[in-house]
């Protein structure tokens, strides 16, 4: 005779408990190896976070550091392309999974080195794989496999790239309660704006997660024959913002960022000089500071 719900006593032998006991253990493990841990957010899709994220990424591995690069943007996964992994399949050993390598040795895991061709999506199998809350459910499993199965070794810095959302963060606090804190990216853009600060609230305020800073992304153009900065947005500025937050850069758009990003370079490493480049070091250089400081309260 078939049980009911009320009928089954305890977890009904699935064993929940002990399996989630045993995952929070291995990936207790696998980030004792991990110096810092920096999650890059938006909020807002759109602002340039992955671009951001490569780039800082570039600025630490130049500095001589140890680094990894958690694509956390399971559904629209980019980094493998940024990087110039996406032929590098993930290799499963006995220790856990061989992270795919990009330039000057920077550790790359992304759902994007999964899948079977450029225009497969991403497609969650079960019963009720069609219900927001599954999707979610495996969203989060899947994050935690990257950060527990795959053999990081030892890092000075693992850089996550959120999805956007400020809901991401909630998950990402939840695996990883020794988060160094959250850059956050925007856009001169009263819209961009208006939801980046509902995520700051979110991340700051209610998890109680560091913000390291905030990034103006995109903050203006330089003129091709007068070389002089012009706004790209308009006169919106970070400023606006009603945020005690320092802002770690203003990074100039440059075209060139989008050709390095399909070339699977980051633009840091071949534009160092440019105005884009040298505010990108900026960028890299207050967190550096920042992370540097944390170290020294320890």
């Amino acid at each position: 005779m078939p049980k009911r719900y009320r009928d089954i006593v305890g977890d009904g032998g699935s064993n929940v408990a002990a399996q989630v006991a045993e995952h929070t253990a291995r990936l207790r493990t696998r980030m004792a190896g991990v110096t810092h841990t920096v999650a890059v957010m938006s909020g807002k899709g759109g602002v340039g976070k992955s671009t951001i994220t490569a780039n800082l990424a570039a600025f630490f591995a130049m500095q001589g550091w140890r680094v990894g690069v958690v694509d956390a943007d399971i559904n629209g996964p980019s980094l493998g392309k940024m990087f110039g992994v996406r032929s590098q399949r993930p290799r499963v050993e006995a220790a856990g999974v061989v992270p795919a390598m990009g330039p000057q040795g920077i550790l790359v895991i992304s759902m994007d080195l999964f899948l079977p061709d450029d225009t497969a999506p991403v497609v969650w199998q079960g019963l009720q794989a069609d219900t927001f809350f599954w999707r979610g459910t495996m969203e989060m499993h899947t994050l935690r496999e990257f950060l527990s199965d795959v053999q990081w070794g030892e890092l000075d810095l693992l850089l996550l790239d959120l999805p956007p959302g400020a809901d991401r963060v909630a998950t990402i606090k939840d695996l990883l309660p020794d988060l160094r804190g959250t850059v956050v990216v925007t856009i001169p853009s009263a819209v961009s704006q208006l939801v980046v600060s509902k995520s700051i609230t979110m991340a700051r305020d209610l998890l109680q997660t560091p913000i390291i800073g905030l990034v103006e992304n995109m903050t203006a153009y330089i003129c091709p024959t007068c070389e002089e900065a012009h706004p790209l947005f308009g006169p919106v500025s970070t400023e606006a913002l009603p945020l005690d937050i320092p802002v770690l850069g203003r990074i100039p758009f440059d075209p060139r960022m989008a050709t390095a990003s399909d070339r699977g370079v980051p633009f840091l490493f071949d534009h160092g000089a440019s105005p884009a480049g040298q505010a990108l070091q900026h960028l890299g250089a207050n967190v550096q500071t920042f992370l540097a400081s944390v170290a020294q309260e320890e």
